[in-house]
């Protein structure tokens, strides 16, 4: 009977050993994938934020798993091939209807209304961003929206300045070309990760959306605003204003950007972009909204969801990734770490706790979300299965017509034609 007991001893001993988990309270399985999208400051803030869950809960693993904007839905795409995809994933608002679509995300609605994850200090007008068909399947961590960082320091020397709320395009470009003029500095073109984004502002201010509510064709009928889009862009390279597009398209760290080298006076960011942008630029910087066209039908500006956290439907240990999910959205040392890089906290108590403490270059975002909450529009519907190929097909063409390899009113006929081809299928 002692030898009996004695090997039953040893065969249930890791299941007492290992089944608690710590305080994280998870009965077997207490490791984990994260993934997300990023740059150096996020990156170092997220692994901190993952090493202090880990401290206080031992017995957690978290492997963390970071990629460039550029190559992460890519890789991603691979993992969903291999069956292998991370439990909780960064995700976008222009992917989330397509992802969700193909049952590559799990409910978070359970979580929600056990606790796990707590949402009773988010608004529901936020929330309702992330869901579709009446489920839940995202979460931002913060508010967002795009405008324009630019160097105060050069506007003063060319002796030009603006008030963001009132500017139009054309006081865009007439800076632009002063700035050139009195001091040499460039412009960078719209948005040269994903020009798409620029545009979007543009065709909002029309009363149209860059995708019609289907989803089957482009929202807009009319190409001339693309056209403008282009054409203003090809007047300043050709007045020599413009950083040329086999400089400015080309993937590079934020340190070795244009904007932060001092050859462009201004970048188009994302508002959860400029703590990185005012480190890379390491000099002072600002923010401001997009400028409007004239008799613009609607503001361009929008409040977006930043990031999302979503857990992926094969998840391997979905309720682990859901208290690491809440760590992450409510908990306030957490959030001293990340400190609103991913964008303003949705979470009203978290974010009156971080506006107090923020340093300098997040006050001036807090006061930049304010500001565009009040100047802007309800956002389009998330896009459509078919976006990635089209924002890939919208930057090859921009990068065509600054490259002048194709005028941009062929542009315009060639890029709503294949885009159109595109979405009906």
């Amino acid at each position: 009977m002692k030898k009996i007991s004695l090997i039953l001893a040893v065969l249930l001993f890791p299941a007492f050993a290992f089944g608690t988990g710590g305080r994280d309270g998870a009965a077997a399985n207490n490791y984990m994938r994260l993934a997300w999208w990023g740059n150096t400051v996020r990156d170092e803030r997220t692994i901190k934020t993952v090493e202090l869950y880990q401290r206080q809960n031992p017995g957690v693993t978290i492997e963390t798993e970071t990629t460039g904007w550029a190559g992460y839905w890519d890789k991603l795409n691979t993992q969903a091939a291999a069956g292998n995809l991370p439990d909780l994933i960064q995700h976008d608002y222009a992917y989330i209807l397509q992802w969700a679509g193909r049952n590559q995300l799990k409910d978070l609605t359970p979580y929600t209304q056990n606790g796990t994850i707590n949402v009773s200090r988010i608004p529901e007008s936020v929330l309702a961003a992330g869901k579709l068909n009446g489920k839940l399947y995202a979460i931002s961590l913060g508010t967002n929206a795009f405008g324009i960082a630019y160097d105060p320091a050069v506007l003063a020397k060319a002796g030009v300045s603006f008030d963001s709320t009132r500017w139009t395009l054309k006081d865009f470009e007439n800076i632009a070309l002063t700035v050139y003029q009195k001091t040499g500095v460039k412009t960078l073109p719209f948005s040269t990760t994903d020009p798409k984004v620029s545009f979007d502002n543009f065709i909002r201010q029309t009363g149209k959306s860059f995708y019609a509510a289907d989803g089957k064709s482009l929202g807009f009928t009319d190409g001339s605003m693309l056209k403008e889009f282009w054409d203003l862009q090809l007047r300043l390279l050709n007045a020599g204003a413009l950083v040329p597009a086999e400089q400015a398209f080309i993937t590079v760290s934020i340190e070795e950007d244009p904007f932060s080298k001092g050859q462009s006076w201004c970048q188009f960011v994302w508002s959860n972009q400029f703590v990185a942008t005012a480190n890379g630029a390491n000099r002072p910087i600002e923010l401001a909204l997009f400028p409007s066209i004239p008799n613009a039908a609607r503001s361009g500006t929008f409040l977006k969801p930043s990031m999302f956290f979503t857990i992926t439907a094969n998840a391997e240990n979905p309720d682990l990734a859901a208290r690491v999910f809440n760590f992450f959205l409510n908990d306030k040392g957490a959030n001293d770490i990340l400190m609103a890089e991913r964008g303003v906290p949705v979470p009203e108590d978290v974010r009156d706790y971080l506006a107090g403490k923020v340093d300098p270059i997040n006050q001036k975002i807090f006061a930049f979300i304010t500001l565009a909450a009040a100047n802007s529009s309800v956002i389009d519907p998330p896009d459509p299965a078919a976006s990635g190929e089209i924002l890939a097909l919208f930057r090859d063409t921009t990068v065509q017509v600054l490259n002048k390899s194709v005028s941009s009113a062929d542009a315009v006929t060639r890029f709503m034609t294949r885009a159109n081809q595109i979405l009906s299928n």
